[in-house]
C-alpha cells in the first residue's frame, strides 16, 4: 500500500476527448462518483499515457470542477445547457449541484414566455428586410384607420377590429410556421392583407372600398374571414416540407376548420360560406 506521501497529488482526465488537469484533493472534496474513483473505491480505467478515461461529454466538466473546488458555480444562461449540466451532475452523484439545477430549471418554467413575437414595422425598407430574410413564408396585415378620407360606415369599426383579432388568432395557431408582421407604414390603405411565399407576393386581400351615399362617400371595412384564412392555407405550399402535414390535414376539414377559426360575429350564411371554401381544398 503506498504512504501518503508516495500517493499522487494531481490527476489528469480525459472526458470524451477533452482534456483536464486537476488536483486529487478536488476531486475527493466531497461525496460523489468522482471521489469513488480517485480514493481507490472504484477502478479506473487509463490509457498508456495515464489519462484516466470517463465515457462522458467534457461540455460542461469545467463546471463540475468549479462546483467542486467552491461548492456553488454560475449557470449557463441557456435552459438547455443548464438541463445538459443537469445531466453530467446525476452521473457524477453531485447532489447539491443537481439541486441548484433543477431550481433553475423549475425558477425558468414559471417564467411567461411570450407564444409568438410579431414584428411592428412603419418603413418599406424595413418591410422588405424582414420578408427576404425570413425562412418562412409571410402574413402581413396592413392597419392604419387613421389614413380615412371619409367617414365610416356603421360596420366598418367592428369589422376593422374583427380583422386585428383575427389576425392575432392566425399567430398564436401558426406563428411556427409564418412570419406574421403588422405594417403601419401609412399607405394610402386602411387594411390589407398580404402575403408572401419565397419573399414574393403571392396574394393579397383588400378589405376596404368606398361607398357612395347622397350626401358624401364613406369608407367601407369589410372583414372577409373566409378569403383571409384560406389564403393562410395556400400559403402553406411555400413551406419547405418533407413529411406529411398533420396541421394542414387537420385545418382543410370541416370540423377542424369551424373549430380553429369559428366566428363569434359573422352571420349563419358566413360560416356556410367558409365550409364550402374549406370543402373545395379537399377536392
Amino acid at each position: 500500500m503506498q504512504s501518503q506521501e508516495s500517493q499522487p497529488k494531481y490527476a489528469k482526465l480525459n472526458i470524451g476527448g477533452s482534456l483536464f488537469y486537476t488536483t486529487i484533493g478536488t476531486l475527493t472534496k466531497h461525496d460523489t462518483m468522482l471521489k469513488a474513483m480517485f480514493s481507490g473505491r472504484m477502478k479506473v480505467l487509463t490509457d498508456t499515457e495515464g489519462w484516466v478515461l470517463i465515457d462522458r461529454c467534457g461540455k460542461h466538466f469545467n463546471s463540475v470542477l468549479n462546483f467542486l473546488r467552491d461548492e456553488h458555480v454560475a449557470l449557463p444562461d441557456k435552459t438547455h445547457e443548464i438541463a445538459e449540466l443537469l445531466a453530467e451532475a446525476k452521473f457524477y452523484l453531485i447532489s447539491p449541484l443537481v439541486e441548484s439545477c433543477q431550481q433553475a430549471l423549475r425558477s425558468r418554467q414559471c417564467k411567461i414566455e411570450p407564444q409568438c413575437r410579431i414584428p411592428l414595422t412603419s418603413s418599406n425598407a424595413d418591410l422588405c428586410q424582414l420578408i427576404t430574410m425570413s425562412t418562412k413564408p409571410t402574413v402581413k396585415l396592413l392597419i392604419n384607420r387613421h389614413n380615412n378620407k371619409y367617414s365610416y360606415t356603421s360596420a366598418s369599426d367592428d369589422n376593422l377590429l374583427k380583422n386585428v383579432e383575427l389576425f392575432d388568432k392566425l399567430s398564436l395557431r401558426f406563428g411556427s410556421r409564418f412570419l406574421f408582421i403588422k405594417d403601419v407604414t401609412g399607405s394610402s390603405e386602411i387594411c390589407c392583407w398580404s402575403y408572401f411565399g419565397l419573399a414574393t407576393k403571392v396574394a393579397e386581400v383588400c378589405c376596404t372600398s368606398i361607398v357612395y351615399a347622397t350626401d358624401k362617400k364613406h369608407t367601407k371595412v369589410d372583414f372577409p374571414e373566409a378569403r383571409i384564412y384560406e389564403e393562410c392555407l395556400n400559403l402553406m405550399l411555400y413551406e419547405n416540407r418533407t413529411e406529411p402535414d398533420q396541421e394542414l390535414m387537420q385545418a382543410t376539414s370541416w370540423r377542424g376548420a369551424v373549430s380553429g377559426v369559428s366566428s363569434a360575429y359573422g352571420s349563419d350564411d358566413e360560416d356556410e360560406r367558409t365550409r364550402i371554401v374549406l370543402r373545395k381544398r379537399l377536392v
